[in-house]
């Protein structure tokens, strides 16, 4: 049995114990990911970078888009919020990135392609690096962890490697966005891929 059998074997069985709860979304909020998009970005990384993770809860405590993801205090949950089905997300951006990243304008609406895109690519992945022990004698989880630098730069680190290739899947969230998709999203606003 080659290495990449094994490691893919290892990598569903490391899925399959990863619970995901959906709380339901009030108002007129939505989940833009689901269950699915998650474990195709997990499918993607090695196991050992999630081994912590025990549960995805898909909730609707975002406070109006104030709050888009977190981690529990004992670093095992992953929360991504519902947002309103309008929504910019250029504001988070301004320190750690582009909103053309994830295929949207700034200082324009986002596409809700660009907001999947982002909540699994940027969100996610961000709320993971806080999983990845950096101290590990450290007394604490706030020293033993990665905090937010790091989970930022964890983030950025494998959001760039896991767009260095085209990823052949049927949903276009899962590669950057394309030109057609900026072109469109610069020249007319908003549209669901």
């Amino acid at each position: 049995m080659n290495r990449d059998v094994r490691n893919s074997d290892y990598n569903m069985a490391s899925l399959k114990k990863i619970k995901f709860v959906i709380h339901p979304a009030g108002a007129d909020r939505i989940h833009y990911v689901n269950e699915d998009d998650i474990k195709t970005v997990l499918g993607r990384l090695p196991a050992e970078i999630y081994s912590y993770l025990k549960e995805v809860h898909f909730n609707d405590e975002s406070w109006g888009a104030r709050i888009i993801g977190y981690i529990n205090n004992d670093r095992r949950d992953i929360s991504i919020c519902a947002l309103p089905p309008r929504v910019s997300l250029s504001a988070i951006l301004i320190k750690s990135g582009n909103p053309r990243d994830y295929g949207a304008i700034r200082a324009k609406q986002w596409p809700h392609l660009a907001v999947r895109r982002f909540l699994l690519y940027n969100t996610f992945l961000h709320e993971l690096g806080h999983m990845q022990i950096i101290l590990p004698k450290a007394k604490t989880n706030r020293r033993k962890f990665a905090g937010e630098r790091k989970a930022e730069e964890f983030a950025k680190y494998w959001r760039k490697k896991l767009w260095s290739t085209p990823f052949d899947h049927p949903d276009p969230v899962h590669n950057p966005p394309t030109i057609e998709e900026l072109k469109f999203a610069e020249n007319r606003g908003i549209k669901d891929f």
